[in-house]
């Protein structure tokens, strides 16, 4: 491809993956140590973020009628306007420009992992520690377990609204500090919540907490997207999702010693607030910016003053807000994809009902090991181990998957094939399935070691795992020119099933029983196990008819072809 081409090529296929949810995105630029030229590799960049933008926040308005123009003042007549605009845009100075966060040293990179992956693990975690606070609650407040269950829905619910704001926000003024107003944020509205007099506010503080936890959960991807290539990102990406689930899983044996202690159930909110801001802490202090159109305009601004020539800009200084188009674009376009793409609501959905389950077995762990087992709130849900351990055997497999994924990805031209993405996923919830199967028949009675149930947690921890993190990158790399639009359809659709789980998991194993409850579930999990082989299968074909999704043409130059 000459030099037209390379700009056509990225420009129409390289993925919109910094936002939010992305985990480990594809379609992203090579390697700088690779073959391609420098040139071309920061080409790759820079359409990459602007066409990100786009997606997110909406395209540069145009021009205002000179007519409205506001006067110079003083008598002046406007100035002419600069002879040739794109002279005076900066840009990175070529591939290796130690500017660009992807040139930034590997340990200043793994530094800034740790804490973010801190953060998200913080904001998490507070999600589902309230749940060992709900019979506090309930007995101080005098309202029962199932409106004191809302405190954990609420914050759920608060994930679903949160991308809408974060993703826009990180897009028009970087990533630094839409994280440390929603760390902070979570942070003061957790501490609300635990000094909370009535009911009221303690739901609201709950409410809001998720809305500003959202921050971390959706943006840190992004920072990941900013800081490495797509052979790295897997890695970062696979630490990324155990934090996101570990923080959940955690939770309910730390809250429960916490609960049954002279500390009482406030503390259980008191904990993830002094968490959260220590990560709040770290972000300020440590985290430089690292969207790269922000650092343009920062270096546009240094230019301008060192050499007195005003023109000089970045081309983020010409994005004005277009808010008709970042509501079409954050909430009408995801929910008409929803509505018209069936790989997009058929894999959300079944990410939905994983991600529930996370929540329900939140409610349900006690009714078995507390109910059954007769076991205290903290020794009960020392139980949750077993999940954890799934976790990470699963984020293990994931990357040990990832050599054979680069293998099949350099042999292919650096273009994914989304389809790529499903084996770990059906490996995964066929676990899954069997892990529900597993606790609902050795649960029920004390008659079988406590430990057969509790170990059913690994397989289903793994399966959680393999399936969130698989399905979540199949519908990325199917959109990918779409994938702002993409994850916050999936995200709106999975918290919002997501939040009601909590509500009724207690109900459910304690009516049904606990023999048939977990029969019930791992029957519905099983009947889900063919939508990531049906993808596997027929996932070409069906992504050939979508006006949408990504073109199955595998080849490099049949595919630009395709999107001319």
């Amino acid at each position: 491809m000459d030099h037209h081409d390379h700009e056509k090529y990225y420009s129409e296929t390289t993925p919109v993956d910094s936002t939010s949810d992305d985990y480990s995105s594809s379609f992203d630029e090579q390697n700088p140590d690779d073959e391609h030229h420098p040139d071309s590799l920061e080409l790759a960049r820079i359409n990459t973020y602007r066409l990100q933008q786009k997606a997110t926040v909406g395209s540069t308005r145009p021009p205002v009628p000179r007519e409205e123009w506001l006067p110079m003042g003083a008598g002046k007549e406007y100035p002419p306007l600069l002879p040739d605009p794109e002279t005076y845009v900066v840009e990175f100075d070529g591939a290796k420009d130690p500017m660009h966060p992807y040139n930034w040293t590997i340990l200043r990179r793994s530094i800034l992992v740790a804490i973010l992956c801190y953060s998200t693990f913080a904001a998490s975690f507070a999600s589902a520690i309230f749940s060992a606070a709900s019979t506090g609650v309930s007995s101080e407040f005098h309202i029962s377990t199932e409106v004191s269950t809302l405190g954990v829905t609420l914050y759920v619910l608060g994930f679903a609204a949160g991308p809408t704001i974060w993703a826009p926000a990180s897009e028009l003024i970087g990533r630094r500090w839409p994280l440390s107003v929603g760390l902070f944020g979570c942070g003061i509205f957790t501490i609300a919540s635990a000094t909370g007099k009535d009911v009221q506010t303690l739901m609201l503080g709950r409410f809001f907490g998720g809305l500003f936890a959202a921050s971390p959960i959706s943006i840190v991807p992004a920072v990941f997207a900013d800081l490495f290539n797509n052979a790295q990102r897997g890695i970062v990406m696979s630490i990324f999702c155990m934090a996101v689930f570990i923080g959940p899983f955690a939770s309910p044996f730390i809250g429960g010693f916490i609960a049954i202690s002279d500390l009482g159930w406030r503390w259980t909110l008191y904990l993830p607030s002094i968490m959260v801001f220590f990560g709040f802490a770290l972000v300020v202090l440590f985290l430089d910016e690292t969207y790269a159109p922000v650092i343009l305009v920062r270096k546009a601004a240094l230019l301008r003053r060192q050499t007195r020539n005003w023109g000089i800009h970045a081309k983020q200084d010409e994005v004005e807000v277009d808010m008709a188009e970042m509501v079409r674009n954050n909430f009408t376009r995801p929910l008409t994809m929803l509505a018209t793409e069936p790989i997009l609501l058929l894999i959300s959905l079944y990410i939905s009902f994983i991600y529930g389950l996370i929540y329900a077995l939140l409610g349900a762990y006690p009714v078995i090991f507390q109910g059954v087992y007769g076991m205290n709130a903290g020794v009960g849900g020392l139980a949750f181990v077993g999940l954890i351990l799934g976790e990470l055997m699963g984020g293990v497999f994931v990357l040990f998957l990832q050599g054979d994924y680069k293998r099949k990805l350099a042999a292919n031209g650096d273009v994914p094939v989304p389809e790529w993405r499903l084996p770990a996923a059906i490996v995964g919830a066929v676990a899954f399935a069997g892990g529900m199967f597993w606790l609902g028949w050795t649960g029920y009675t004390p008659k079988i070691h406590y430990l057969v149930p509790m170990a059913s947690g690994v397989l289903t921890g793994f399966g959680i795992f393999c399936i969130f993190l698989q399905c979540f990158n199949y519908i990325v790399d199917c959109y990918p020119t779409l994938a702002a639009s993409t994850i916050a359809a999936n995200t709106i659709l999975r918290s919002a099933v997501g939040c009601a789980f909590p509500l009724f998991s207690r109900q459910l194993m304690q009516n049904l029983g606990v023999q048939w409850a977990g029969t019930l579930l791992g029957c519905i999990a099983t009947v889900l196990i063919p939508i990531p082989v049906v993808f596997k299968m027929y996932g070409p074909w069906l992504r050939a008819r979508s006006k949408l999704a990504a073109s199955p043409v595998y080849d490099v130059n049949s595919r630009a072809s395709y999107h001319d």
